[in-house]
């Protein structure tokens, strides 16, 4: 089935239309394995997006929706199109979508009008209690409708494949989220935060300001820690709706010259390669990109069981805590602080296990290519 497949992929990630960006460099390779690869994004109308031919076979084709509650009906419409004018044919085509929530009931939508097999991709856990709010409610229940119709379904872990399992008769394939462990290894870092800020030891976290991410844990460790080593510091990468609260927190444990936000950051590496070392108090993670970048980066982690920290060695490569307690992190912190030789083994520990974990980009994109192949040919 050399490059004869035709696939509609539906997602949401508009840096896609960024010229040069990581993102659309990557889906510019995923072309390279099929014939034609057609990209519906969910996007607003505000946003004044265009239709754009990426590469040679790869085009994109934003849904310019008037409001996200229009997102599903619209990328299905937009799909319906393409694969009509396109000419996907049964036997060679297939549609695969970015999430279980909008962009997998467009994928249903589609589906039900052509019947071309479904690859749903899923990059959290849905069924967590730590999924909640308004918006992540419903995307649960359509999550629910839209697993079961799929005939594939790709999930970045052993823990939330489980999950899936007991929902879907579709072939769950645990694939994690690729990281170009190259090019992290070998950046050179652009800054160095110790001569930006006064600390000695620097901590950072790299997450959404979401309440799940247990930021204020992260908080109270600090002020323990700072207790006995004061020139201890927090550089948080990242923004959300948690802002507010953290830098009240902040304020109220007399913080204030101890913690940087420094908000959302394109140039993560250099943060990882020139801190002191990495924490991670989340109660629920679906992988854990931050930490896999930190870690490979060769920066010491110190984090809660979630995600792919399951899957590393407490006291060998990373310090790893069952529940996230300020004093039992405060304990590995400052045990990290006072052990140099410590550091440095699990500096070297956690790069050569991550580096054993992570596929290469070449194996990354077989594992992609061959899932695809398979459930065409299942649908034949």
């Amino acid at each position: 089935m050399e490059k004869k497949l035709k696939v509609l992929m539906i997602g949401s990630d508009r840096k896609l239309f960024e010229e040069g960006s990581a993102v659309s460099e990557r889906i510019k390779e995923y072309g390279n394995l099929v014939e034609e690869l057609h990209i519906v994004v969910l996007a607003k109308s505000r946003l004044g997006l265009k239709e754009k031919q990426l590469a040679d076979n790869v085009w994109l084709y934003p849904t310019n929706s008037v409001a996200r509650w229009f997102y599903p009906m619209d990328a299905a419409r937009v799909g319906k199109r393409v694969v009509s004018s396109r000419t996907f044919e049964k036997g060679q085509s297939l549609i695969t979508t970015q999430d279980p929530f909008e962009c997998g009931l467009a994928g249903v939508l589609v589906k039900g009008k052509f019947n071309f097999p479904l690859e749903v991709q899923l990059h959290t856990n849905p069924f967590s209690p730590y999924f909640k709010g308004f918006v992540n409610g419903i995307r649960k229940v359509v999550a629910k409708k839209v697993l079961p119709k799929a005939d594939a379904v790709r999930v970045v872990s052993n823990e939330v494949g489980e999950m899936v399992k007991g929902i879907t008769k579709a072939v769950v394939k645990v694939l994690p989220i690729y990281i170009d462990k190259r090019r992290i290894m070998d950046s050179r870092p652009e800054f160095d935060l110790h001569g930006i800020y006064p600390w000695k030891f620097i901590l950072i976290t790299v997450s959404r300001l979401t309440e799940e991410k247990n930021l204020s844990v992260v908080l109270k460790t600090l002020a323990i820690v700072r207790k006995k080593f004061p020139e201890t510091g927090l550089v948080i990468v990242g923004d959300g709706p948690e802002r507010g609260n953290l830098k009240r927190m902040t304020n109220k444990l007399g913080l204030e010259r101890a913690v940087e936000f420094a908000g959302w950051q394109n140039d993560t590496i250099s943060y990882y390669k020139s801190a002191d070392a990495f924490i991670q108090v989340s109660a629920f993670e679906g992988y854990g990109l931050s930490l896999v970048e930190a870690g490979i980066s060769g920066l010491p982690v110190v984090s809660t069981s979630v995600g792919i920290a399951q899957e590393l060695e407490h006291n060998s490569d990373a310090l790893i805590y069952p529940k996230p307690d300020p004093e039992l992190f405060a304990d590995g912190i400052m045990e990290l602080i006072q052990n140099n030789f410590k550091r440095g083994s699990m500096r070297i520990n956690i790069v050569k296990t991550l580096e054993d974990k992570l596929l290469s980009k070449e194996d990354y994109l077989v594992e992609i290519k061959n899932g695809w192949e398979n459930l065409v040919k299942k649908s034949k």
